[in-house]
């Protein structure tokens, strides 16, 4: 199981990324069950005021969290953490599609503007 992280922000927040994690382990985490999300290409600031687990469909993605100077990329076929607390800007080159659950079903991410609904 490959994984990438960065620290997040001062607070050393981490975002963690699998890459093309096996059928058996999304079928374990129950991935199709999860509600589904996707936005257009474009910058988004958003925080996170829950840990969300997504698997992306489809899309390319670059995460800026707020405070670091390094940045982070996933897209299509990976699995991806971003931890509670987490501020930063999606940069999206690729419309993403995407399953996604929260460690609290009745939190949801923050966009500083209207860029995407949850559907």
């Amino acid at each position: 199981m490959a994984s990438t992280s960065i620290p997040g922000s001062s607070s050393e927040l981490t975002i963690t990324v699998e890459r093309n994690p096996s059928k058996s382990r999304l079928s374990e985490l129950g991935i199709n069950s999860w509600p589904k999300w996707g936005c257009p290409p474009g910058k988004y600031m958003l925080k996170f005021d829950a840990q969300e687990t997504c698997y992306l469909l489809r899309g390319k993605v670059k995460v800026f969290p707020k405070g670091s100077s390094e940045s982070i990329q996933f897209g299509a076929g990976d699995l991806v953490t971003i931890p509670k607390g987490l501020s930063c800007t999606w940069d999206v080159s690729v419309a993403v599609d995407k399953h996604y659950k929260f460690e609290s079903s009745s939190s949801t991410p923050t966009p500083s503007s209207r860029c995407c609904d949850h559907t």
